[in-house]
Formats: structure tokens, sequence, C-alpha cells
């Protein structure tokens, strides 16, 4: 088994290292190899090409990123703790623009570790749901923080730093989380929306019904959260 500075875990550093000092034209086999101390064929025999040392830079980049979005606690608000991560995941996009560029625009689509970071996502967006403060369905929902989530921080690392809007990134956060929550319920009875989007959240601790009657009851409460 490789140790953490095996060969394998020396290139990816140093491909990291080359992308954020220099962009991503810096990231040549040739330099990654001198500045891990391995011969070229390595790179060919652990990563295969070029792309796939990108993908595993990416990865990588994945994996810190989910490290520190799981080590952060859930409050007693899901509504803040997503406006929290929002900020989290604007602010890396600025810390680290060649690495974000290469995680959001560059990187192999449904690779595992994009995949995590959507799961991380859903379980934001599910608990705005069980709370009973989710006005459209969960997989739109989460569409959405994804497009203009991504799409803005995109857009201010493409702006030149002394022209950025500072207050972008917190006005596109609050225009969806206008568009896909609710105010929290003052009421035992939150409205149809927003308690269908919680009893549609709930439905995998469910075991009172059989999978055709959770399939069906799973179309009704999507029908209700899809209503214009």
């Amino acid at each position: 088994m490789e140790t953490d500075d095996g060969p394998r875990t020396r290139i990816v550093a140093a491909a990291l290292r080359l992308l954020e000092e220099d962009g991503p034209e810096a990231v040549s086999t040739r330099a990654v190899s001198a500045a891990a101390g391995v011969q070229a064929p390595t790179i060919y025999r652990l990563f295969g090409d070029k792309q796939g040392l990108l993908d595993a830079v990416a990865a990588q980049g994945f994996t810190s990123y989910l490290a520190s979005k799981t080590a952060a606690e859930a409050s007693d608000d899901p509504v803040q703790d997503l406006r929290d991560g929002w900020d989290q995941h604007v602010g890396l996009g600025l810390a680290h623009p060649a690495l974000y560029r290469l995680m959001y625009a560059s990187s192999a689509p449904g690779s595992p570790a994009a995949t995590a970071a959507v799961e991380v996502l859903g379980k934001h967006i599910r608990r705005i749901a069980e709370a009973g403060r989710l006005r459209v369905p969960e997989e739109r929902a989460v569409g959405l923080v994804r497009a203009v989530g991504e799409g803005t921080t995109l857009t201010l690392i493409a702006t030149p730093e002394d022209q950025r809007d500072p207050r972008l990134a917190e006005s596109a956060r609050e225009a969806v989380i206008a568009a896909i929550t609710t105010d929290a319920p003052a009421l035992p009875d939150p409205g149809p929306v927003p308690a269908a989007a919680a009893l549609r959240a709930s439905l995998p601790d469910v075991d009172a019904l059989s999978p055709a009657e959770l399939g069906v009851l799973r179309e009704w409460l999507d029908r209700i959260t899809s209503a214009p």
C-alpha cells in the first residue's frame, strides 16, 4: 500500500501546486514529473494521461472541500446552514480560483468526488424539507443552488478583483433562498407545499408501506410540491 509520500500522492500534490501557482498551462507532464521527483512514464502508468492527472487533482480538491464541510456541525436552523455553506463555497472559489475552475468547469462529470459533493448539498436541502420550509421539490432546489452558486462563483473569478461587486454573492444567495424556502412556520400547519415537501423528505424512514405504495405516495407528493 502506498504511503502518504508515495509517488501518486507526490504527483498530485506537485500538480496542484503548479496549478495554483501558475495556472493550468503550467501543469505539463514534464513540469509535474520534475516537481514530484519521478519519471514521466510513472505519471502515465498511474493516471493514463494528463487529463487523468487533472481529474485526480480535482478529486483531491473535492475531498478536501468535503472534509471541511462535513466537519462543520449542523445548527438548529437548516436555512442558515445553507447560507453558511454557500459562503464557504464562494470562499473556496475566490481563494483557489484555478482549482475551482478545474473542479467545477473542467473535471469529468459524474466523478465520485463530484457526486459526493452533490450528496452533501442534498442533505442540506433535505433538512430544510424536513423542517417544513422547502417550497419546491428537493431535486429542483439542489439544481438551483448548484446552478446559481457555481455560476456566481465562476463570474466572480472571471472578474478582476478591483471590479467585483462585493454584494453579488450575497444577492444571488438570498434570491435562491427566497425561491426555494419559506419563512419558519409560525403555525402547526405551514401550508400544503412545505408539508408535502417535509413528508417527501421523510419517506426513507417510512416502513409501514410497501415499495409500490411508497412510489405512489412519492408521485402524489411530487405533484403537490411541483404545482405552480
